[in-house]
Parts: C-alpha cells; structure tokens; sequence
C-alpha cells in the first residue's frame, strides 16, 4: 500500500471537502487546516473517504491532533504501512 503524499491529501480536500481559497498548490504542509479554510467536518469527509477507499480505520483522536496537512498525513500513513505489513 503506497502512503498518501501531498498531493493526493489535497485532491481528496477538494473532492471530498470543497476548494479552499488558500492556494492548495504551493507549500502547506505545516499551514493549519483552519488557515486552508477547512473544519473538523471536512477533514472527516476525507478521512471517511480514505478508510473506504484503503480499507482501515483511522485513529479519530490523533487525527483531531492533526492541525496540519504534513502531521495528518504522517497520522495516515502510519496506519497505512501498518496495514500493509498484515497483508
């Protein structure tokens, strides 16, 4: 199972959660989500989508800890490799 990057967390924002007026293009992986103009409720629109999509369950609390893109995606890929190395 390949880990999410960047830009796959920012297709799923904007699929999952609707376009920001920030420029999800440049650099924000350490931009808080709530700088992206996204809250709590699109963020688990997206980790809704990558549990359906990649088939594992995501650990609510330390993704709520996640104020960034980068820490959100170290949180994801975590679980990722995890799930990988069962298979």
């Amino acid at each position: 199972m390949e880990p999410l990057d960047i830009k796959d967390l920012v297709t799923l924002l904007r699929t999952n959660a609707g376009d920001s007026s920030y420029d999800l293009d440049g650099d924000v992986l350490d931009v808080p989500f709530a700088e992206l103009n996204y809250d709590s409720l699109a963020l688990l629109q997206v980790t809704g989508a990558i549990e359906r999509d990649y088939g594992v369950a995501l650990d609510e609390e330390a993704l709520e800890e996640a104020e960034t893109p980068g820490r959100y995606l170290e949180v994801v890929n975590r679980v990722l490799a995890d799930a990988a190395r069962r298979v």
